[in-house]
C-alpha cells in the first residue's frame, strides 16, 4: 500500500467502500483524523529529569528490577486484592430438619405431609410436583429408583415415562403389576433438566426414603440403578459390580431387608443388549418372594 499524496489520492469511492467493508457506519468527529501522523509527546507526558546527584546526596535504591512493585514504593497505596473463592459449604441445618420430620412421621400420609411442606431442598422450587409414591403400601416388593424425570414430575408419579412402561413389562415377566407392588424414588422432586442430584441434594431427601421403607415394610427391595443401591446399601460400587447379588439394607429400627441391585430402565432403554441380566435378577426376586412368602 503506497502512501496517499498530492499526486496519488486514493479515489474516493474506493475509500468509502473500504470504510464501509470495514464496518464503519458514522462519524465520529466533525473533522477527518490523520490516524497515520505520529503525535509528538505533550510536555506532560514526558519522563521528568532527575535532578543531578550532589558530592553527599545519596543514590536511589535499588529494586533489583526495571520497574519496583508498588509494593515498593514507601507512600503506595494498598493494592486491591480479589477475594479469595470458597466452597459452598453444605447446609446441616436442613438436612438435620429432614430427619427430624421424617422420624417424626408414624404413617405414609404423615410422611407425605412432611415432605410436602419441606422447603430445606432446593430441587422443589424447581418441580412441578411431589412425587412420592406408586402402587400397594402393603406390598411385599418395593422398589427404589433415582429421581423423577420430565414425565413423573408432570403426572406426580414414579415411573410413567417409557422407561416406566419397561418397568411394568418387567414387573408382568415375574407376574407382578402396579397394585402387588410399592415404587418410590430416593428423589421425590425433579432436577432440572434432569441432571444428576449432588450427594448434598441425595443426603438431606435420604431420610425421607429411609423412613419410607421403614414403614413400608416390604420383604424384598430393589435397587434400581447405581445411586438408589449406593445411596440405600452404603457402598461405592458400581451398579455392574453390584447387580445380582443380593445386599442388605438396614433400617433405623434395625430391620433387615434383601435387596437386589439391578439396572435402571432408563439405561436398559439405551444398552437393550443388557436387558437379559435385569432379567436374570429379577428371577432372583421372584425366587425370594416365594420363599419368604
Amino acid at each position: 500500500m503506497t502512501a496517499a499524496s498530492p499526486n496519488n489520492r486514493p479515489d474516493l469511492a474506493d475509500l468509502l467502500a473500504f470504510y464501509a467493508s470495514a464496518g464503519v457506519d458514522e462519524a465520529l468527529e466533525d473533522q477527518p483524523v490523520n490516524r497515520f501522523a505520529e503525535a509528538a509527546p505533550k510536555p506532560a507526558e514526558r519522563a521528568p529529569t532527575a535532578p543531578p546527584l550532589g558530592d553527599n546526596a545519596a543514590p536511589p535504591r535499588s529494586t533489583g528490577v526495571a520497574f519496583a512493585e508498588a509494593g515498593d514504593r514507601p507512600n503506595a497505596p494498598p493494592v486491591a486484592r480479589a477475594p479469595a473463592k470458597t466452597s459452598t459449604v453444605p447446609d446441616e441445618a436442613q438436612a438435620a430438619l429432614a430427619r427430624q420430620l421424617a422420624t417424626t412421621a408414624t404413617t405414609l400420609d404423615e410422611l407425605r405431609q412432611h415432605m410436602a411442606a419441606f422447603d430445606g431442598c432446593n430441587l422443589k422450587a424447581t418441580a412441578k410436583n411431589l412425587v412420592f409414591a406408586d402402587g400397594n403400601p402393603e406390598a411385599a416388593l418395593m422398589l427404589v429408583g433415582e429421581a423423577p424425570g420430565r414425565d413423573e414430575d408432570i403426572e406426580g408419579l414414579p415411573f410413567v415415562g417409557r422407561s416406566g412402561r419397561l418397568l411394568d413389562r418387567m414387573l408382568a415377566a415375574i407376574g407382578l403389576d402396579r397394585t402387588s407392588v410399592y415404587i418410590a424414588n430416593v428423589i421425590p422432586w425433579r432436577p432440572p433438566g434432569n441432571r444428576t442430584p449432588t450427594p448434598h441434594e441425595t443426603e438431606i431427601c435420604r431420610p425421607f426414603i429411609e423412613r419410607q421403607i421403614e414403614l413400608v415394610d416390604p420383604k424384598v427391595l430393589i435397587n434400581l440403578g447405581g445411586p438408589s443401591a449406593k445411596t440405600l446399601l452404603n457402598t461405592s460400587e458400581g451398579i455392574l459390580r453390584l447387580r445380582g447379588n443380593w445386599r442388605v439394607h438396614t433400617t433405623a429400627s434395625g430391620i433387615a431387608i434383601p435387596a437386589m441391585p439391578t439396572l435402571h430402565p432408563a439405561y436398559l432403554l439405551r444398552t437393550p443388549a443388557h436387558k437379559k441380566l435385569a432379567w436374570r435378577d429379577f428371577l432372583e426376586v421372584k425366587a425370594k418372594l416365594r420363599a419368604l412368602t
